[in-house]
């Protein structure tokens, strides 16, 4: 490959500078980009590689971002109608990592830019992709100035690569399943052939798709004729396979924008597919910068008119066999109504006013309003950037299609359309007054009107599928009264941060609670104690020769109180000794603790030898121990200095005192006479009475010197030089009842002082 052997030829290394990189995708902050290419006729060489299409890049000999310098970087063309050799300004994409593996911006090593080819408004990328984050996982955007050595080139948009790092941060996975760009590996243009990734099944043998789709891992093709062949033949069975809600979000989001350039439109094209490790196809829009009705092509035959892009059918393409993902999920009357419902929420979110959408275009121009000025390879006038978010813009250049219509004029009148569409109109269930509480079993309920049917659906977590049962009006799932329109249901927990939602549905349309679901949900948060009822008890942070765990090891130990006369369950509590990091140890399902009871709980950084082994030990030293809900809530803390070997740290009187340093009381009422309190360690050192109300006698066969007495902190609160003496009196009345460390040059004695 010649663009490799150019960096033994001339390749010239720069270091990064700077010691921090804003997020590159901040949307109020206009990227800065410079690349400085070895050759002179670099877009020649780019166009060569272009025209060859086998995915290689031309080695550039630095990027600079946002003045942090990238050397050995590979860039080519990207795209396929923005895309031109006769073009002054072409769409690009950066690899920073292309010689240096690991080399990226704050994360990002794939950088995609594109031309403001079709969009004279510069902004319909971003402001689509914010309108679609709110409901589906999809790439951020913004805008980036962009220098090629050291020419000024343009404004271009700048938009979050669909890569394993996005894979990575929204499903969950490593990113190494079976992975598909939907457009079509030779594209073909208009027509009724088809080199189209529309997903119908027309062959059992893979290599009759691969100029329809452009694979993106190792393997997956037969993953892929699964979902073909089952959205043909068995359609009501897709659920199993795809991620059901996540398409029709995409569906929804395709139709209410007049974003044809898409699954929806002519070409049937981008969109990502990946199958995740549950073995569902989760769909990922992709090249938004024409929606808005920028690309009018419904069909390869039909370019639609400004009017029937503003009344364009909200079931457009569902009578279509070319158009299976619509054809056959809207077939299936529940599905239809989640369609819907979804269609109708990004219609009132977002369009009901002018200014829910208008204000943020011109907000977002007026980001970029001086590079466009300054952008003389723009494929519109300055003039047309002004207007076209207002009104339709009429002109031959940038684009296939003479006239690019208004945002504004479209959408409102879209907006009046479809509202008053009989699709819409009719009254959906009312779901309010939504409330859950459980600790093992999660009991929801709501008051429902209009419903003929209401489904609970629930998850462990964003990676898993939603479980679903029905809800009931039936006066035995803690709904109230048979027929008082409050209906219930339950889940069992098995996380302390589960997810839920409601649909329901009547003849005519459904609805969702939230309404973003699946997208957003609530949380299943288990019901908490009140301070004080569960406590920490006593602990032991240096473990030497006392109590053993399963493994016959001694490791440091923690005894949790409960001061009530019921039991009470520990799901959704969390213990930490990090109060920056509440969410250590999770509490596994299904520990509870007694009325008046204990549990112990091993503090060894060794879970695998049982459920109730947390995640750190405890620090000798001193530390804080806390016991939270993992965020707000903490039910118990303490905070202790020095600990002492096989001397625990614990409450006196037992459940509500002060912290105190006792013998151990291995699940058991803390005490502090329980014991004979006999020396620590090798010592000759006596002291009597022990416990005692605070004088004590001492008598050792050697000189006592210096003695000192430690609190429960670790702190010195007595010391006096006894000299030679071998024998004296203690007193220590002044101070609180508790267990102080006597220490001299030869020995150290646990005694109790009571009150």
């Amino acid at each position: 490959m010649f663009i490799r052997l150019l960096l033994l030829a001339a390749a010239i290394f720069c270091r990064p500078v700077g010691t921090s990189a804003q997020n590159l995708y901040e949307p109020a902050v206009v990227q800065e980009i410079k690349i400085t290419f070895f050759q002179s006729n670099w877009d020649f060489k780019l166009d060569s590689l272009k025209a060859i299409d086998n995915g290689e890049y031309l080695l550039a000999q630095s990027a600079e971002i946002n003045g942090q310098i990238f050397d050995s970087v590979g860039v080519k063309y990207k795209g396929n109608s923005s895309y031109s050799a006769n073009n002054a300004k072409n769409p690009l994409h950066i690899e920073l990592n292309f010689v240096k593996k690991g080399q990226n911006y704050n994360g990002v090593k794939d950088i995609k830019l594109s031309n403001g080819f079709a969009d004279p408004t510069f902004v319909r990328e971003p402001l689509s992709y914010e309108i679609a984050r709110k409901y589906m996982d999809a790439p951020r955007a913004n805008h980036a100035k962009l220098w090629i050595n050291g020419t000024y080139w343009g404004l271009y948009g700048n938009t979050e690569s669909i890569n394993k790092t996005f894979l990575q941060n929204h499903f969950a996975t490593n990113g190494n399943r079976s992975f598909f760009k939907c457009n079509p590996e030779d594209f073909g243009g208009p027509g009724t052939g088809g080199n189209y990734p529309d997903l119908v099944y027309t062959s059992a043998d893979s290599a009759f798709y691969y100029n329809k789709y452009d694979i993106q891992s190792d393997y997956g093709w037969q993953e892929l004729l699964q979902l073909m062949e089952t959205l043909k033949n068995n359609p009501n069975a897709a659920e199993n396979i795809l991620d059901v809600d996540r398409a029709l979000w995409m569906l929804a989001f395709n139709n209410v924008l007049v974003n044809l350039d898409s699954y929806t439109g002519a070409f049937a094209q981008n969109y990502y597919l990946y199958h995740d490790k549950n073995d569902r196809w989760l769909s990922t829009l992709w090249d938004l910068n024409m929606s808005y009705g920028a690309f009018p092509l419904l069909n390869s035959n039909q370019s639609l008119s400004l009017t029937q892009m503003k009344q364009m059918d909200p079931l457009a393409q569902s009578t279509n066999s070319n158009r299976p993902l619509i054809k056959q999920l809207l077939a299936n009357p529940t599905w239809k109504r989640m369609y819907l419902a979804h269609l109708k929420t990004i219609l009132l979110e977002n369009f009901a006013s002018e200014a829910d959408y208008k204000a943020r275009a011109l907000e977002l121009q007026a980001l970029i309003d001086a590079a466009v000025q300054t952008d003389t390879k723009k494929f519109y006038s300055y003039a047309n950037f002004q207007a076209n978010v207002t009104s339709s813009v009429t002109t031959g250049g940038g684009g296939p299609f003479g006239t690019i219509p208004g945002i504004a004029d479209l959408m409102n009148a879209r907006h009046n359309f479809l509202i008053s569409n009989a699709n819409i109109t009719p009254t959906a269930p009312g779901i309010s007054n939504i409330t859950g509480a459980g600790a093992s079993t999660f009991w929801v309920s709501a008051q429902v009107l209009n419903a003929t049917s209401v489904t609970l659906a629930w998850r462990e977590d964003s990676s898993g599928v939603f479980q679903k049962t029905l809800m009931f009006d039936d006066g035995q799932h803690q709904d109230g009264a048979a027929g008082d329109g409050t209906f219930g249901a339950s889940f069992l927990l098995t996380d302390p941060t589960m997810q839920y939602y409601i649909y329901a549905e009547n003849a005519q349309a459904g609805t969702f609670s939230p309404a973003r679901a699946e997208h957003e949900f609530y949380l299943a948060t288990p019901n908490l104690p009140n301070v004080g009822d569960v406590v920490i008890n006593e602990f032991l942070a240096d473990n030497e020769d006392g109590e053993l765990d399963e493994a016959g090891e001694n490791e440091d130990w923690l005894e949790l109180y409960n001061n009530t006369n019921s039991p009470i369950s520990l799901f959704g509590l969390y213990l930490t000794d990090d109060p920056a990091n509440r969410n250590k140890w999770a509490f596994p399902a299904n520990v509870s603790i007694p009325a008046q009871g204990f549990i112990i709980v091993w503090l060894d950084n060794d879970d695998l030898q049982g459920p109730i082994h947390a995640n750190f030990k405890l620090a000798a030293g001193g530390e804080t121990l806390l016991l939270s809900n993992g965020t707000s809530i903490v039910l118990d803390s303490v905070t202790f200095g020095q600990q002492v070997p096989d001397v625990t740290f614990g409450r006196y009187p037992n459940g509500t005192g002060g912290f105190t340093f006792m013998p151990p009381t291995f699940s058991a009422v803390n005490s502090l006479t329980n014991k004979t309190y006999e020396p620590i360690g090798q010592t000759s050192l006596q002291v009597f009475p022990n416990p005692s109300s605070g004088v004590f006698s001492l008598k050792s066969d050697t000189a006592l010197g210096t003695l000192r007495a430690s609190n429960a902190f670790g702190q010195t609160v007595f010391a006096t030089d006894f000299g030679s003496q071998t024998e004296g009196f203690l007193n220590l009345e002044h101070l609180p009842s508790g267990l102080y460390i006597i220490q001299t040059a030869h020995a150290v004695v646990r005694v109790v002082k009571q009150k």
